[in-house]
C-alpha cells in the first residue's frame, strides 16, 4: 500500500500514519488547482499531508477547505497544527465541534479518560488550538464550494453527536468518518469489501446510526469514502451488514444489562469478538480467527466502552 494513492475523479487517499498502515485515511479533493482535504488525522500526521501536496503538485496556499467529520482526534487532532502549514485553508466542523477545535482542553481530557495520558501523548502529539476566525460551522445543507464543486453537508449523529458527511457532486461519493463504520483492506477478498460498526465512546446511538446510513443511501452514492479505511463500493450490500451488526450489537450489550459494572465491558468485548470471527469466517474474510481478532482489537475495545456508556445512558 502506497502512503499516496490516485482514486479518480480527483480524489487522493493519504496515510495518515495514525498507529498503523492502512488504519486512517485522509483524502485530498483537487479541483482545478484548489483542493480540500477531508479530515486532518492526528499532529504527527502534517509532515505525511506535506509531502503528500508536493508529490500530487499542490502548493500548501491552494488547499481552501478542511473538513472535519467530527472532532475524535484520530480524525481532527492534527487540525490546529496543519492550519499552521495551509494558510489558507478554512475548517468546516459540525457546530457542537467548534469549541473543542478553538479550546481543545476538554477534548483532551476526554481522549486522556478514553485512552489514558501516555498513550494518547504518543499518538496524538500536541493538539493545537484553531484560530476561531478560521472556522465555518459544517451546518446541515451547506454547501462548500471547491472551485465550482460542490461538496453538501449532512449532519450525521449515530457514532458522536457532533458528526458530519460531506457528498462530493462529482465522484458521487460521501466521506462519511465513523458513521458508515470501519472497512479495513486487510479483511477485503479481492474488490470485495466488508463492514464493522464504530461504536466508540460517548455517543453510541444505535437508532440514530441506523437513520443516518438510510440518509446517506437515500442519495444513490456510487461508493463511500471512509476513514478507516478508504473508498468502498457495492453500498447497498454493505449497509444491510451495518444494519444488521448494529442490532447485534445492541443484543450484545443488552444481555450484559443486570451484570455488574466491573465484568460488563469484558463480557461485551468477548461476545464482540465471537461476532467479529463469525462474520469472518461466515463471509470469507481474508484474514481469519486470532489474525482479524488482532486486527481489529482497539476497535473491540474501543466498541464495547461505547456499548457500556450506551447501556448506562438508558438507565
Amino acid at each position: 500500500m502506497r502512503e499516496v494513492e490516485a482514486l479518480g475523479d480527483g480524489i487522493w487517499v493519504i496515510d495518515s500514519g495514525y498507529l498503523r498502515p492502512c488504519m486512517d485515511a485522509l483524502h485530498l479533493i483537487v479541483q482545478d488547482g484548489r483542493a480540500a482535504l477531508v479530515e486532518s488525522g492526528t499532529t504527527h500526521s502534517v509532515p505525511r499531508v506535506q509531502a503528500a501536496l508536493q508529490q500530487i503538485g499542490i502548493a500548501p496556499e491552494d488547499v481552501d477547505w478542511l473538513l472535519l467529520t467530527h472532532v475524535h482526534l484520530d480524525h481532527a487532532g492534527g487540525a490546529g497544527a496543519l492550519l499552521q502549514v495551509l494558510p489558507n485553508a478554512q475548517l468546516v466542523v459540525h457546530p457542537r465541534g467548534v469549541r473543542h477545535m478553538v479550546e481543545p482542553s476538554r477534548l483532551w481530557a476526554g481522549t486522556v479518560a478514553v485512552y489514558g495520558e501516555a498513550f494518547a501523548r504518543e499518538v496524538y502529539g500536541e493538539v493545537l488550538p484553531v484560530p476561531a476566525a478560521r472556522v465555518v460551522e459544517a451546518t446541515e445543507g451547506r454547501v462548500i464550494d471547491l472551485a465550482g464543486r460542490r461538496i453538501n453537508v449532512m449532519d450525521a449523529p449515530g457514532h458522536a453527536r457532533h458528526h458530519v458527511c460531506y457528498f462530493d457532486s462529482l465522484s458521487r461519493g460521501w466521506f462519511t468518518g465513523d458513521a458508515f463504520g470501519l472497512s479495513y483492506r486487510e479483511t477485503h477478498v479481492g474488490t470485495r469489501a466488508f463492514v464493522f460498526p464504530a461504536t466508540t465512546p460517548v455517543q453510541f446511538e444505535p437508532a440514530v446510526m441506523h437513520a443516518t446510513i438510510d440518509r446517506l443511501l437515500a442519495h444513490e452514492p456510487a461508493c463511500m469514502f471512509l476513514t478507516h479505511y478508504s473508498r468502498v463500493a457495492d453500498v447497498t450490500r454493505l449497509a444491510a451488514d451495518l444494519h444488521r451488526l448494529i442490532a447485534d450489537f445492541v443484543e450484545i450489550a443488552e444481555a450484559t444489562a443486570n451484570v455488574a459494572e466491573d465484568m460488563q465491558k469484558g463480557l461485551i468485548r468477548a461476545a464482540l469478538e465471537t461476532l467479529l470471527r463469525r462474520e469472518a469466517a461466515e463471509q470469507g474474510w481474508a484474514l481469519q480467527g486470532n489474525e482479524v481478532a488482532r486486527l481489529y482489537a482497539t476497535d473491540l475495545e474501543l466498541n464495547a466502552q461505547g456499548l457500556q456508556t450506551w447501556l448506562k445512558s438508558r438507565t
